[in-house]
């Protein structure tokens, strides 16, 4: 395990979130699935208790801690994208597999689970400052899923 891990709290999901994970994004997998030695508060002897793994790289564990604690935006994945392909690909696996829109590229998983999918071109544009960031911004403010067309015509003016 890495040093620094984030740990994600789930109900009794976690393995089924890592796999989606796993494979849905690049440089993400699941390494080890630990089993509980004995019945605890949300679970039995044998469940899964935890879950290794990781999502574009980032170290992660997965908890079936039950249902006392639940996601909010208050964290969230951002995932950097180069084109509208691959920001399709990745908004279209998280809203189609239970997930919900929500906007200016964020969206949730179906454990609830905040992803924002950030094409470069806009994360590059916010960046830049001055007319062409503003421009992107007021764009980006109207969109759910980011629209790679819509943020380069706003660049342009």
């Amino acid at each position: 395990m890495a040093k620094n891990t984030i740990c994600l709290w789930y109900d009794k999901d976690a393995e089924a979130a890592a796999r989606f994970y796993s494979g849905t994004f690049p440089d993400s997998a699941v390494h080890a699935v630990h089993r509980a030695p004995s019945d605890f508060p949300s679970g039995k002897k044998g469940d899964v208790l935890t879950v290794e793994f990781t999502v574009a790289g980032v170290a992660c564990l997965g908890l079936n801690g039950g249902p006392a604690f639940k996601h909010t935006e208050a964290f969230s994945f951002q995932i950097s994208t180069e084109n509208q392909e691959e920001t399709d690909r990745y908004w279209n696996a998280i809203v189609g597999n239970g997930g919900q829109e929500s906007a200016c590229g964020w969206c949730k998983d179906r454990w609830g689970v905040s992803w924002q999918i950030t094409p470069r071109v806009l994360t590059e544009a916010l960046a830049a400052g001055g007319a062409e960031a503003k421009r992107a911004f007021q764009a980006m403010m109207e969109m759910r899923k980011i629209d790679v067309a819509a943020i380069e015509a706003a660049l342009r003016g």
